[in-house]
């Protein structure tokens, strides 16, 4: 009879974890590239009251007499699906179409899937609410432009409106950053003015400033949460593998765009009502459980 206690709090237990996981879905709901997780359960080791044995000439066998004792967490898994995309218009905005997960540098290198980016005052991308920055290549010179580029040596991205060509200083007489935009490589290109002069009138040309770098893993939902929509690598999702967006095993970049968060509301409200019922029945086992006890007690006092 004691051992129906202990099964049904565990139920409650686990109830309640998947309740908290539910919860902390819905208060992300809108928030970008966020990845809904999900509860399973699994049973506990079950108590031998008998054991199986095998057929004889005359008899056959019989299966073992076993009594569960309740459930535990199986796992809790981050449900790594494409979220809603949200335009902006937004440059420095931008989201992954696919697999792979955007490279920072937050005092340590970090990944997200969130990419509502901007620039500081020094021309940086980066994640505005702390400050990482946005890794990638950075384009030196003409030939570094046109060759392909080298993933293994990350830069954090700068783009300095009013620049030189190729991040030189601007000069009153040269070419100066004027504007950008990413296209779906991760590469940024840069329009670049030269002021009119008394013999010449203005001119533009464009050039390659830099490209942004994607991380892939063998297993991204074996990644650590780490707040601020930030990832860790830990050792059952894989070492990070840096590339080129739109190459193998790397989505696509979406300029202009950010990636919402996955959750489905439906399936949540659902997933409370289930968690809600299991939660009631085992209550309710706890309930009958001391009504029995409460029958054992009342046989000493007749």
């Amino acid at each position: 009879m004691m051992r129906s206690l202990y099964s049904a709090i565990s139920g409650l237990k686990n109830h309640q974890t998947k309740m908290d996981v539910i919860g902390n879905n819905i208060a992300n709901v809108n928030t970008t590239g966020f990845k809904r997780s999900r509860v399973s359960f699994a049973t506990t080791l079950s108590q031998t009251l008998k054991g199986a044995s095998t057929p004889t000439a005359t008899l056959g066998g019989t299966n073992p007499m076993q009594v569960g004792m309740g459930s535990m967490l199986g796992s809790i898994d981050q449900i790594m699906t494409q979220g809603s995309t949200q335009s902006t218009g937004k440059a420095t905005d931008m989201l992954i179409q696919g697999s792979g997960l955007f490279i920072l540098d937050n005092n340590g290198t970090v990944y997200s899937r969130a990419g509502t980016f901007g620039l500081d005052s020094n021309g940086g991308l980066i994640d505005p609410g702390t400050g990482a920055r946005v890794q990638g290549v950075m384009f030196a010179d003409p030939a570094a432009a046109t060759a392909l580029p080298d993933f293994t040596t990350l830069v954090p991205i700068q783009i300095e409106i009013g620049s030189g060509l190729y991040n030189a200083p601007a000069t009153p007489t040269g070419p100066a950053l004027d504007s950008y935009s990413i296209d779906q490589k991760g590469v940024i290109t840069g329009v670049y003015i030269t002021p009119a002069t008394a013999t010449a009138a203005a001119t533009s040309q464009t050039a390659k400033i830099g490209q942004i770098a994607v991380a892939s893993f063998t297993n991204d939902a074996g990644l650590e949460n780490i707040g601020n929509n930030f990832y860790r690598e830990t050792p059952n999702s894989g070492t990070a593998v840096s590339g080129a967006a739109g190459t193998t095993g790397h989505g696509t970049i979406v300029s202009n765009a950010v990636e919402m968060s996955n959750v489905d509301l439906s399936q949540e409200f659902t997933d409370m009502i289930v968690a809600q019922r299991g939660f009631q029945a085992n209550s309710r086992v706890i309930t009958v459980s001391d009504s029995l006890l409460q029958e054992l007690i009342d046989l000493k006092r007749q």
